[in-house]
């Protein structure tokens, strides 16, 4: 394993797994403990609509991709608060209506259709490194986006109705978060597809939440989880010659349903220990 470090796109994947780590790491948590993954998957799905439209005309698609679902994330950030009740209706419909468009724009699309393998499941082995510094930049300006705003950031993931009485800025936040998740998702495309980057949002913090006391410690927690998930993925799809992308979501469900069930059976021996006459 150790001669694969070699090849400079081997090591460019493993720096780009652990860029894609912090983003994750930090914005999975929230995403996780506001219950929105619904909507992550939402806008991720939206970004195949802004691919197509790309292609169509005559963009670079991932530019298409970004300014595509940051109009979607204002779309929803818009009719969150006017229509709580059809809510999952409408993510289901920005979910279905960006792939369909995306589709129709690339059956519109004169000569060549790209091949959109890539764009579906990614492959980190072939990241370019003017994509790490793009990756680099989002990192660093979630981290330290997180770092200023924390403490209201902790009130608005767990008690929404109570930092907006509290005056604070709830629906501007509202609009930040998810414009981070929607250019998040466009620079996360490269590593592990439009399919897979809600699972690689959300697994991690799912996986860190029965360890974690805090946000601060389930986004950290995340974090070295999400670095343990790519860095393994990567050099197994090495070994095996297999899709990186599908490699690294595939052990991140494995440990997942592993801490899962572990969690069960450990609060499953602690009620026999209670109902227990010692």
């Amino acid at each position: 394993m150790i001669e694969a470090f070699a090849f400079e796109f081997f090591r460019s994947a493993i720096i780009a797994g652990l860029l894609a780590s912090v983003i994750c790491g930090i914005i999975g948590s929230y995403v996780y403990v506001r219950h929105m993954i619904s909507v992550a998957g939402g806008i991720s799905h939206a970004a195949f609509g802004g691919i197509g439209l790309g292609y169509l005309l005559g963009a670079d698609p991932l530019a298409g991709a970004l300014w595509f679902t940051l109009g979607v994330a204002a779309l929803i950030w818009g009719l969150v608060e006017r229509a709580k009740e059809h809510i999952d209706t409408l993510i289901g419909a920005f979910w279905a209506g960006g792939m369909a468009f995306g589709i129709l724009c690339l059956s519109l699309t004169p000569g060549y259709t790209p091949d959109l393998f890539s764009y579906l499941f990614g492959n980190i082995l072939l990241v370019a490194p003017g994509h790490l510094v793009m990756m680099t930049l989002l990192g660093a300006f979630v981290l330290l986006l997180f770092l200023i705003f924390y403490p209201v950031l902790q009130a608005l993931a767990f008690d929404a109705e109570y930092a907006g009485i509290s005056n604070l800025p709830v629906r501007g936040l509202h609009l930040m978060i998810l414009a981070l998740i929607a250019v998040s998702v466009v620079v996360l495309i490269q590593v592990v597809g439009i399919i897979l980057v809600i699972a690689l949002l959300t697994l991690p913090a799912a996986i860190a939440r029965p360890f974690s006391k805090t946000l601060r410690g389930m986004m950290i927690g995340a974090t070295l989880i999400s670095m343990f998930l790519t860095t393994c993925g990567i050099f197994l799809s090495w070994i095996f010659d297999i899709p990186s992308g599908s490699t690294i979501i595939l052990l991140g469900v494995t440990v997942y349903l592993l801490v899962l069930g572990g969690s069960n059976i450990s609060r499953s021996c602690m009620k026999d220990i209670q109902n227990s006459d010692f």
